[in-house]
């Protein structure tokens, strides 16, 4: 990237906060200069992030996760969501509730996880209603059903398809128990490409994932057109069926400072802020704050975070003022002991970034380097 087109993402940035999909995470320094999307919606972002600050809000949310059922057509085995009785399975929020949670919420990014967004009779007109809304969607999915799907869902500037891969062919299609995930996942992300679609993918690494196969598979990626890279460590879910294979806050720390420090000159477009990413390596410690990616499901408002199941509230105000929010992160909480989720530390981040100038400056040195 020539040194412009640098001073000019790093102005952008300033502005943007993280995309998560859930996982589900942001346009960065990074972003290609030519993609016109990433830049939009930087400013846009950026601006509700500037109105925030000025009316004194320090807890706002950032991404908010909605979760319209937790049906899935695949079982993978570090999810815990698909292990909801049988009577929660059947449910499918209505796309009017869809709608009035996204503007209860405010937040300017909706990242639309489940299950399989795609298994949702109406989830073409949820994209689109949430479209109408001025959001910024980040439709999260297997891909095996994408295909059925490109003629239907609209090509805008709104609208980012995330796929989940979870490394290459054979370890993808351990983790979600199936063969032939892979290959329907990657034919999909081509097909969507050609039709004009923005497209990030979304991976998983899990503890036996070696720094050589999570290189390779990065590499991978840029071939196939892929807009930008998140990515993240396993995370605990109480309910998924292997408990074995999670990485843990050490381990995480140990395998990203590996990896991240063979990224040189933009070798992988990884889409997460820098002073995240920073803390994957385990050169910052945050505190959490996991109201930047409130969920909201077939159950209602979760509380604290997707990953834990403290209880519910109906609306999103309620979610805020019941929320004994210090009574969480890897501090204050044993359940948090081992989590760096993006969903509670990236908001972290984007805050600093966008609020010191210390901030601004570490920003600024990780994009010239």
């Amino acid at each position: 990237m020539h040194l412009l087109q640098r001073i000019k993402s790093f102005v952008l940035y300033l502005k943007a906060p993280y995309n998560d999909c859930s996982l589900i995470f942001y346009s960065t320094l990074i972003q290609k200069e030519t993609m016109p999307v990433p830049v939009f919606q930087a400013l846009k972002v950026g601006s509700y992030i500037f109105r925030q600050k000025m009316k004194g809000n320090k807890r706002y949310p950032l991404v908010m996760m909605l979760e319209p059922l937790f049906r899935c057509n695949l079982e993978c085995i570090g999810c815990g969501k698909i292990q909801k009785p049988n009577e929660i399975l059947k449910q499918n929020m209505s796309p009017e509730k869809c709608f009035k949670a996204a503007k209860e919420c405010g937040a300017p990014i909706v990242s639309i996880a489940g299950g399989e967004p795609l298994m949702h009779p109406a989830i073409v007109e949820i994209v689109e209603g949430l479209i109408a809304q001025k959001r910024f969607i980040y439709l999260c999915t297997n891909a095996i059903l994408l295909k059925d799907f490109l003629d239907r869902l609209p090509v805008s500037p709104y609208l980012t398809l995330s796929v989940h891969l979870d490394g290459m062919e054979e370890d993808h299609d351990r983790v979600v128990d199936q063969k032939g995930t892979f290959k329907l996942a990657t034919e999909a992300v081509i097909e969507a490409k050609k039709k004009g679609f923005r497209v990030t993918s979304a991976t998983t690494f899990f503890e036996d994932t070696t720094i050589e196969k999570a290189e390779r598979f990065l590499d991978f990626l840029k071939p196939l057109g892929i807009d930008g890279i998140t990515m993240a460590s396993a995370f605990r879910y109480p309910d998924a069926p292997d408990q074995d294979h999670f990485f843990g806050r050490k381990k995480t720390f140990e395998f990203f400072d590996k990896l991240l420090e063979k990224n040189k000159n933009g070798r992988w477009d990884i889409n997460h802020s820098p002073l995240y990413l920073e803390f994957l390596r385990g050169k910052r410690d945050y505190s959490c704050t996991p109201w930047g990616n409130p969920n909201y499901s077939v159950l209602g408002w979760q509380k604290p975070c997707y990953l834990l199941d403290e209880g519910y509230a109906e609306t999103f105000k309620e979610l805020m003022e019941t929320t004994e929010w210090e009574n969480y992160g890897h501090t204050n909480n044993e359940k948090c002991a081992d989590c760096t989720a993006h969903c509670g530390y990236e908001p972290t981040a984007v805050d600093e970034a966008t609020s010191t100038v210390r901030g601004m400056m570490d920003s600024a040195k990780m994009v010239f380097q």
